[in-house]
């Protein structure tokens, strides 16, 4: 029963980005289920401002520092306490007045607030898969040891999470990862080199920011998710499988040791994964448009191209090879990305660079927490200094 579950107060850091302000229509859905504790965002101050006057959370973090005054007085006549810059993040994340953080920054700059709230013992809805791509190790050991319980929040771990409800006793074969194949699937190098920034926007099923957008255009995103898969449900690499999907419909796929397989199925609406994030283990009623089987004659699926999407190669490499090749991989993709947005490099250039930085960077077979961050700060400058950044 809905009535049964206690108001969860949830920190959203990230609260600007499309899962922020997805989650916060949740919210906003359910006011006597879930209310906003904390926000947080880099630089849209203005739209940190907005949901803070409407949500009227304790506190919110405004990343950059130069905009602080101008959030602290738009906020001045509300109770809502105004903080600045990275360590702030760290700090609100160590509060006691949440129950759950919405994980939601991009990147590597989201590890260092989730292994705070972690480290509390919160429960985290995971919506940033860097942070297990960089440390998952050392973050689920973590979340092990303060029984912080870790819920993936991006569609397809959430389909494996929900298929391996009530399965707890039952081995895992392998997983299934379910991939559009993004914009360009089916084409060759020939027509990726003139791929322009706007073109590779242009996701056909999901509505996303511009980081995960590209991560998708050149399936980095699938092979992210394939190492956060490893750490998330304790797999090997040799149970951790991608096949291409177009359609979007199935999330993902669990195979179990008896050959069964379980799919999670919807239209493509990250608002689902969110919502379940935050309510688990309840599921509760909304008003989102439903899956018409009628309106999905064909479901495909097919083997992904890694001889063209080189970076899906790149980023199985990387989870086979393990230790601080997932956190040169992230680190190089970060750099390459925030470069192609910019027009400063061209589309197969990212694969490039990320390939070269992972051939150059020190390799450390089990890092520490320090190494990682010395780790992620040297691929970047490295991938800088190919693109001459």
């Amino acid at each position: 029963m809905a009535d049964a579950i206690q108001k969860k107060r949830i920190a959203l850091f990230g609260s600007t980005g499309s899962i922020g302000t997805q989650a916060l229509e949740v919210i906003r859905a359910n006011p006597t289920l879930f209310e906003a504790e904390i926000l947080t965002a880099q630089t849209n101050a203005d739209l940190l401002i907005k949901q803070a006057l409407e949500f009227s959370p304790n506190a919110v973090v405004i990343g950059d520092e130069t905009l602080y005054n101008k959030v602290k007085e738009a906020l001045s006549s509300t109770t809502t306490k105004v903080f600045a810059g990275e360590a702030a993040l760290e700090e609100t994340a160590d509060f006691d007045s949440y129950d759950m953080m919405l994980a939601g920054i991009v990147g590597f700059a989201g590890l260092k607030p989730t292994l705070k709230a972690v480290d509390k013992g919160k429960a985290v809805g995971l919506a940033n898969k860097e942070t297990l791509v960089v440390a998952g190790d050392i973050v689920m050991q973590r979340a092990y040891e303060k029984r912080a319980p870790v819920i993936p929040v991006d569609s397809e771990h959430s389909a494996i999470f929900q298929c391996l409800v009530g399965e707890g006793r039952n081995k895992i074969e392998k997983i299934i990862l379910t991939a559009s194949g993004g914009p360009f699937l089916g084409k060759k190098p020939n027509f990726l080199v003139n791929v322009k920034r706007d073109h590779a926007l242009q996701h056909p099923n999901w509505t996303m920011g511009a980081k995960i957008s590209i991560d998708s255009a050149t399936l980095m995103n699938k092979g992210l998710e394939m190492i956060e898969a490893k750490w998330l449900f304790n797999l090997q690499p040799e149970q951790i499988q991608v096949v291409i999907h177009p359609q979007s419909i199935i999330h993902s796929m669990v195979q179990f040791e008896d050959g069964s397989i379980k799919a999670q199925m919807g239209l493509p609406d990250m608002k689902l994964p969110i919502q379940y994030a935050m309510s688990f283990p309840q599921r509760i009623k909304n008003d989102f448009p439903r899956l018409d089987f009628k309106k999905f004659a064909n479901l495909g699926f097919e083997e992904p191209d890694v001889k063209t999407f080189r970076n899906l190669a790149l980023a199985t490499e990387a989870l086979y090879k393990g230790g601080n090749m997932p956190c040169i991989l992230n680190a190089a993709n970060e750099i390459a990305v925030w470069a192609f947005l910019r027009n400063r490099i061209g589309f197969l250039d990212i694969t490039a660079v990320v390939e070269k930085t992972m051939q150059h960077t020190a390799f450390i077979e089990k890092p520490t927490l320090q190494e990682y961050f010395e780790t992620d700060g040297e691929a970047r400058n490295f991938a800088a200094s190919l693109m001459k950044l």
